[in-house]
């Protein structure tokens, strides 16, 4: 090969060398390129050249990912958010979810290059990395319960649960300057607007053709999204959880910035934006979120306390006492109400049942009934089993119960020492932008931890993947103050 390449190239040195080798590949690569064309045509006829076309985009998508890391990290985020509303519409006949697998590992990829190249491994050597790292072996463990019904429901669970924590790591590692957790937090505003925006459509023009017929074939899901005679909206997410609390996380965001920002202007943007983002999830007749932008601010007061913040906190809750309290015939208002009246709340009722009767098991399975054990894996893999018929309607309960009492525990401590370091770190930073943000994540974390108790919060597309990012900005923004002079003066420049 190497005499071949010599004759092609001849005795030319540097440059022209270097030149006549690339056109003799570029020449290969077309070469090659028209025979596997010819080829998909005569196997697969006119869907051959779009064969061809994917083909090339996976090339040079994952050339720029290994590339361009953050070009991937902006793709998980675009991605994550939109990955349920494109599986809804049946246009792709592909398991996405595999698709959003193999983006995660090839970011853990780079990540371990670089890492291994640098030699620093700094990302792994912190309280909150110890726990993910413990929390993720127990996970894996969990394949070997002796109280497990079904292996296959371990495999598909895990990468629910335990695969997506990788991201921490990828989000820790890469978002190493200011500028470019800025260029994430517009992404996620525009990505929060857009949800919110079509939530607005579903609420006063309708559902789409495609999600019309989904509620229509479904008498189930009909049950549970149509309440009072109004269809609870669920945007373009999978489940009206899922999208109510992340509006949320997003109007918590805005609710937060505003107190960082100067700018009279950005501050009135950002206040309309948080009103759109909770009227949205007024939408969504989520009665576990409605609570959880109160009991976030209640934190922030707690973290920040003094006078002026107990007067602002004292008369907020006389208007909130105001609006729970006056009498009402709109059907969102009267489901937002009910949040606040839990004995009167039938389901509710239902739920403090079922974790009632589920609690002798819990406390003799030490391990749990092994990863998926409940649910719609559950019932697939293990019909027969006592857990597939039980609703969880928690994360802390599908914890207890898949995983025993011991992974409750792990679990809960794994959330106390992200609260605990977030809550330090915010007092550490000094930088006003960064303690802005680490706010703003910290609040998120402690409303998404309160949300997990009466639903599922952490384990639905795009939470799933973007509690890791809030996660990971807890230990950013406190490195990035550390290191702010130089980033102050690599911005100026």
């Amino acid at each position: 090969m190497q005499d071949a390449i010599k004759i092609l190239i001849g005795d030319s040195q540097g440059a022209d060398r270097k030149r006549t080798l690339k056109w003799v590949l570029s020449v290969l690569v077309m070469v090659l390129g028209a025979a596997m064309i010819v080829f998909l045509l005569n196997a697969q006829g006119i869907a051959g050249p779009f064969l061809i076309i994917a083909l090339l985009g996976a090339v040079i998508g994952i050339y720029l990912l290994f590339r361009y890391p953050r070009f991937g990290i902006v793709t998980l985020f675009i991605f994550a958010w939109f990955i349920m509303f494109i599986i809804r519409t049946g246009i792709i006949n592909f398991p996405l979810g595999t698709l959003m697998d193999g983006l995660e590992l090839l970011l853990l990829l780079t990540l371990l290059i670089n890492l291994k190249r640098n030699g620093d491994w700094m990302v792994f050597k912190n309280p909150i990395s110890y726990m993910i790292l413990i929390w993720m072996v127990y996970n894996l463990v969990q394949f070997a319960n002796p109280g497990a019904e079904s292996r296959l429901a371990w495999l598909y669970t895990i990468r629910s649960v335990a695969g997506v924590m990788i991201t921490f790591f990828i989000f820790n590692y890469y978002i190493d300057n200011i500028r470019f957790l800025r260029l994430l937090i517009k992404v996620w505003l525009v990505l929060g607007l857009i949800a919110a925006l079509y939530a607005f459509k579903q609420e006063w023009i309708g559902f789409a053709a495609f999600e019309q017929a989904e509620l229509d074939n479904n008498p189930k899901l009909q049950s549970l999204l149509f309440i009072n005679g109004h269809w609870r909206k669920f945007s373009i997410f999978s489940d009206p959880v899922a999208f109510s609390y992340n509006m949320v996380a997003c109007s918590l965001l805005c609710i937060v910035l505003m107190t960082g920002v100067k700018s009279i202007f950005k501050k009135v943007v950002l206040a309309i934006f948080s009103v759109i983002f909770i009227l949205a999830m007024l939408y969504s007749g989520t009665r576990g979120a409605f609570v959880l932008i109160p009991a976030a601010l209640v934190y922030w007061a707690i973290l920040n306390f003094n006078a002026k913040v107990f007067a602002i906190l004292a008369v907020g809750g006389v208007l909130f006492m105001g609006i729970v309290n006056v009498p009402t015939g709109n059907p969102t208002l009267q489901r937002f109400q009910s949040s606040f009246k839990p004995s009167d709340d039938a389901s509710y009722n239902v739920r403090k049942q079922n974790q009632k009767m589920i609690q002798p098991y819990i406390l003799s399975h030490p391990l749990g009934g092994g990863l998926g054990a409940t649910g719609v894996w559950g019932v697939r893999f293990a019909p027969y089993s006592f857990l597939a018929s039980f609703p969880p309607d928690s994360g802390y309960i599908r914890v207890a119960v898949e995983m025993g009492w011991v992974g409750l525990v792990l679990f809960s401590a794994l959330m106390f020492v992200i609260l605990a370091v977030g809550t330090r770190n915010y007092f550490l930073i000094k930088n006003k932008e960064l303690k802005t943000y680490c706010l703003a994540m910290l609040l998120i974390v402690f409303a998404l931890n309160i949300g997990n108790f009466p639903q599922e919060a952490l384990v639905q597309f795009p939470t799933s993947i973007y509690f890791y990012f809030y996660t990971a900005m807890l230990l950013v923004t406190l490195r990035l103050d550390k290191e702010w002079p130089t980033n102050q003066k690599a911005q100026l420049r």
